[in-house]
């Protein structure tokens, strides 16, 4: 058995030391997040391929499961747009005054340039934050990132996504 110093540790205990800070530091911990359970909100989204903002309606049938819709509509003569999508989220990690969530959207589009009318759909995956301020507790602003596939009749294009919170929305929770 080697002869030890006082106060010197050996790679073992090292080791032991490090990987216990690592599991204290990344385990889960009990937070109190921002309970949506059976809240409604209303506001907007701008998540479509077109820059079309629209009409949000946001549902949280449990405190992990939410559920939303989006309409937007442009009339203009001879460049009108319609969008509309349906998404999913799953809240995987809580924290204070925030949720972590990851989520699918799918929708349909119809964009109308020059008289020429296209239509098809969208289907999109991502992982996003919604945020709470202080004081402002009814109020809700998201951010998401993921990717997304558009499949109109002039051909199909697969981007990522990227929304701010003034892209992804503001909602008001009743």
């Amino acid at each position: 058995m080697k002869n030890i110093k006082p106060f010197q540790v050996s790679k073992v205990a090292r080791v032991s030391v490090l990987i216990l800070a690592m599991f204290l530091t990344l385990a889960p911990t009990a937070a109190l997040a921002k309970d949506l359970s059976n809240r409604l909100g209303i506001g907007f989204k701008n998540q479509s391929s077109v820059d079309l903002p629209g009409l949000a309606i946001q549902y949280w049938p449990g405190s992990e499961l939410g559920l939303s819709a989006t309409v937007g509509i442009d009339t203009q003569t001879s460049n009108s747009k319609f969008g509309a999508m349906a998404k999913i989220y799953r809240v995987i990690f809580p924290e204070d005054n925030l949720n972590f969530y990851l989520g699918a959207g799918a929708g349909v589009l119809s964009i109308e340039t020059a008289g020429n009318n296209q239509s098809g759909f969208e289907l999109m995956g991502f992982a996003g934050v919604e945020f709470f301020l202080p004081g402002l507790e009814n109020i809700g602003f998201s951010f998401e990132a993921g990717t997304a596939i558009t499949s109109i009749s002039s051909g199909t294009r697969f981007r990522t996504v990227g929304d701010s919170p003034v892209r992804a929305g503001a909602i008001f929770y009743f």
